[in-house]
């Protein structure tokens, strides 16, 4: 979930450091006005995950679909991986990158709601090589991944955000990395959730339709789009899309 202003100083790491939840708390009104109005509901609240973060919700909300968008992310990323995750999940997507990785990797997390960054540090206790943080997903931490993932991020941000938010990911992109996009993605004609789908951004989530008329690639800018080569797949009869951007090898001479 991202806004404008970087939150440099309060990284969250470790489930004991409990000083620096209280300084999480604290920064509930530095979250961006488009995501209160929004969202207060579904991430905002200190309710929402105590409705949201369990199995059966999550897989409902996905149409029993969520494992298998999971795995797709999980085949695309090596053990021993530096990942960087751009939003909190609900469910257990971060446990499984965490143990996908493992203690010769690393996973960093980064949210903007205080409440997302305290429940997903829970779900962490005892992965020391998954951090946390407290963070901008405009401007993410420095540094060079080796894949960047966006897992159902891109859809709950307006269109601004969505074009900010791919070139953040791509520049976190190290040599011969990857970044990873699962979200929405128009289904098939006769699809028969189509429009339940419709009914469901239309009521909850404004900023997802712009996923049904546009590659996730557009949203890059041409010369940082360039850099990289795009493939899609897509699932559940097209309702679900994984796109991958893979940095093309720097040539020499």
């Amino acid at each position: 979930m991202p806004t404008d202003q970087t939150y440099a100083g309060h990284a969250i790491f470790g489930a004991s450091n409990v000083s620096d939840a209280r300084d999480a708390a604290g920064l509930e009104d530095t979250i961006p006005k488009y995501l209160k109005d929004t969202y207060t509901w579904a991430y905002v609240s200190p309710l929402a995950p105590l409705i949201f973060d369990h199995p059966l919700v999550v897989s409902a909300i996905l149409w029993g679909n969520y494992h298998r968008l999971i795995e797709t992310v999980v085949g695309e990323i090596p053990p021993a991986s530096r990942v960087l995750q751009t939003a909190c999940v609900y469910g257990s997507f971060s446990p499984r990158l965490a143990d996908r990785i493992g203690p010769a990797g690393r996973l960093d997390i980064i949210d903007v709601a205080p409440t997302q960054v305290e429940t997903a540090r829970a779900k962490l206790v005892g992965r020391p090589h998954a951090r946390v943080q407290l963070c901008d997903a405009i401007n993410p931490p420095d540094g060079a991944y080796d894949v960047v993932c966006s897992f159902f991020l891109l859809h709950e941000v307006p269109e601004e955000y969505k074009r900010r938010i791919v070139d953040a990911i791509l520049s976190r992109v190290g040599p011969g990395g990857k970044a990873v996009f699962v979200d929405y993605h128009r289904p098939r004609l006769l699809h028969p959730l189509r429009p339940i789908m419709w009914a469901v951004f239309r009521l909850l989530e404004p900023f997802a339709p712009p996923l049904w008329r546009q590659e996730i690639a557009s949203y890059a800018r041409a010369g940082h789009a360039d850099d990289f080569t795009w493939s899609k797949q897509t699932m559940f009869g097209g309702l679900y899309q994984k796109v991958v951007a893979r940095r093309r090898p720097v040539m020499t001479g």
